[in-house]
């Protein structure tokens, strides 16, 4: 199997894998304006991908600091430091204030296609020897633009969490934006020594980098979907009528979950306890543990400690509502092991904060 069939299925599937992206974020954008920016980008992302695998052949011998290297470092640079904007700041998808931050790419760009279409030649710069003997043509000095406008775009992406210091900025951001840079500064090395295996490199690492960033915006997207609404068992269903439902895959989860729900309403005691866990939920209520985790998925919990905690918060909210909380010690009476552990599930679950929560709904003192 030759390196050039090789590079070309790995660019393949990372064009595939933005292709995908591109689709979610698009569909997500319908919804939400502010994922459009994310959408757009991967869609240029992708064709990027396809393009590469040509550009990349082993005929190329682009040599150093390559004008098709810079450009793409150049626009690339500023994509990256764009989209992981869209998320805190939608209002950064304002044209104006886009094309404006684009405009130097744009003009170094047209400069170097106007001179190309009037017959001027590229330099052929092998070494730095035939970069010091070139070093004042016109080729050179729009080259060197745009490294210097790519190091501006560059210092943007880890400057991203100090910009936006003054927004609620989802904390993944500040490793990701890190990471970008990195990624874009890897890129600059390969336009200063051209190596076909360093750009396979790049292409893998860029992708994963994606996939991770529309993966924690899904995350985020989860906190939002409807949660399972708890409602009143008033009898626990017999071991006959759970038998008679067997036939019925639905209805026997169904009945086996009203079980468990008659248990938990009736039973705040023993889940309040931190020592309480799944097996002693099985063992409470007589189902081993496949039987409760199909019944609690089937009617949308993602697994039993999900499903504890959920009463376990709803019965801290109740308390702190009613002023039995009065210290965030005392957050652990509702079931919780650690106080960690309750702002891990408020902000998970409801996507609040523990502290904010208390500030807003605890009972004034007079």
């Amino acid at each position: 199997m030759s390196t050039e069939f090789i590079c070309f299925c790995i660019f393949l599937s990372c064009g595939v894998v933005h292709l995908m992206l591109t689709a979610v974020m698009a569909l997500f954008a319908r919804h939400q304006v502010k994922y459009l920016a994310i959408a757009w980008i991967m869609g240029l992302f992708t064709l990027g991908f396809l393009v590469t695998p040509y550009a990349s052949s082993e005929e190329a011998h682009p040599g150093v600091l390559h004008p098709a290297m810079l450009a793409s470092l150049m626009v690339i640079s500023f994509l990256q430091s764009i989209y992981p904007l869209s998320i805190p700041l939608p209002g950064y998808l304002q044209w104006e204030r886009m094309w404006r931050y684009a405009s130097p790419a744009i003009v170094l760009l047209l400069f170097y296609a106007i001179g190309l279409a009037m017959g001027s030649k590229p330099a052929v710069i092998e070494t730095f020897v035939d970069f010091r003997a070139n070093l004042l043509s016109s080729d050179l000095l729009i080259r060197m633009g745009m490294l210097f406008v790519s190091f501006y775009y560059i210092f943007n992406i880890f400057r991203l969490p100090r910009l936006l210091a003054h927004v609620e900025f989802p904390h993944y951001l500040i490793g990701y934006s890190a990471l970008l840079g990195m990624s874009a500064v890897f890129f600059l090395i390969i336009a200063l020594g051209y190596q076909r295996y360093l750009i396979i490199i790049y292409g893998v690492v860029f992708t994963l980098l994606n996939a991770y960033l529309c993966f924690r915006v899904l995350e985020s997207l989860a906190l939002e979907l409807p949660k399972p609404i708890v409602t009143e068992v008033a009898e626990a269903p017999t071991d006959e009528a759970i038998r008679e439902s067997e036939h019925d895959f639905n209805e026997s989860n169904l009945q086996y979950f009203h079980r468990v729900e008659f248990w938990m309403q009736h039973h705040s005691d023993a889940w309040t306890e931190f020592t309480f866990n799944r097996d002693t939920l099985c063992r409470e209520v007589g189902v081993n543990r496949q039987l409760l985790l199909q019944c609690l998925r089937s009617q949308g919990y993602n697994n039993v400690h999900e499903y504890i905690n959920r009463y376990r918060l709803d019965e801290l909210k109740r308390r702190i509502r009613q002023g039995q909380i009065t210290a965030l010690g005392d957050c652990l009476d509702a079931g919780f092991g650690s106080l960690k552990t309750v702002r891990s599930c408020f902000l998970k679950m409801d996507g609040l904060s523990l502290d904010q929560y208390i500030k807003d709904n605890a009972p004034k003192k007079v």
